[in-house]
């Protein structure tokens, strides 16, 4: 898998919505911190833009926007403001001509899972899940969570743990990691945007869901093939799951685990990637060490 350049400092960093609209005051404290860690910023017209309905612009604006970002090899990464929901609706259209000759690290999570799946399959093109924008208004824009992007940006060693939890499925491994946003990963299948998850330690975290709806999206991963071959799984943060007036009777990580009990990878729950604060950075197709033992999980680069 190509890896864009690691950050230098005095690189930039342009911020853009291709999603869900976000205020552009809201991603003040995101642009000082990445100016304080030594890197130059770009602030594309979505951010803030005038939109008046979900979105953060037009089709068509919010294309030209993230287009621009992609094409100026002056540029060295792009963080998303927010996600929500709309880069599945532009990405069809998006050229990758110039940004294949210049590649780039393309961050965010939740509704950019859709293009960290392209990124992947149809273009073998690494890319960084993590905090975006509107993560960096916790503490001031420093916290474990948003050091840990700028340590993936500059190509730094990472390690992180958790806690143990009476689901895992103890283990150690080497693979690369692969992921996202269940409901989007679920959406990618039979597309440009589905990813390869043989041999590969997948990832899941999701927010909102029916939990009747976390069942049906991992019966479309289990039927499509994606959990059978895994060399490992790490569930996150299912947050704010809702349950019907009739009970569904399993939370989230009872849903998870009925699905891959049959399986024998390590599997941990709880890890810290989810839609909440704690939510680290970890790059996709990069080599990573997984292990899972009666205390605690760790998760280190390779």
């Amino acid at each position: 898998m190509k890896m864009p350049p690691y950050l230098q400092p005095g690189d930039t960093i342009g911020v853009v919505c291709p999603a869900g609209y976000m205020p552009k005051e809201k991603t003040k404290q995101c642009i000082a911190t990445l100016k304080k860690w030594g890197y130059k910023v770009v602030i594309g017209k979505t951010v803030g833009g005038r939109s008046k309905n979900y979105f953060s612009g037009t089709d068509e604006e919010r294309l030209n926007d993230l287009q621009l970002m992609l094409d100026d090899k002056n540029i060295h990464a792009i963080i998303f403001g927010r996600g929500g929901y709309g880069t599945s609706r532009i990405l069809d259209q998006i050229n990758f001509t110039k940004f294949l000759k210049h590649p780039k690290w393309i961050v965010g999570f939740s509704d950019i899972t859709i293009l960290h799946g392209y990124l992947q399959k149809t273009l073998n093109v690494s890319s960084i899940h993590g905090p975006m924008a509107g993560a960096f208004n916790n503490d001031k824009g420093e916290n474990a969570y948003t050091l840990s992007l700028k340590d993936v940006l500059e190509g730094k060693p990472t390690v992180y743990q958790c806690n143990y939890h009476p689901l895992n499925n103890t283990g150690r491994i080497t693979a690369p990691v692969v992921g996202g946003n269940l409901c989007l990963l679920a959406h990618g299948i039979g597309t440009n945007a589905e990813i390869n998850t043989n041999g590969k330690i997948l990832f899941l975290e999701d927010v909102g869901e029916q939990l009747y709806n976390i069942d049906r999206m991992m019966l479309q991963l289990k039927r499509s093939g994606k959990l059978q071959k895994l060399k490992g799984l790490i569930v996150g943060g299912f947050t704010d799951c809702k349950d019907t007036d009739r009970p569904f009777g399993k939370d989230a990580n009872e849903i998870i685990f009925e699905n891959i009990k049959e399986f024998d990878y390590p599997t941990c729950f709880g890890f810290p990637i989810s839609h909440e604060k704690e939510n680290v950075a970890v790059q996709i197709g990069k080599k990573y060490s997984l292990e899972i033992d009666a205390f605690q999980t760790i998760l280190s680069t390779v």
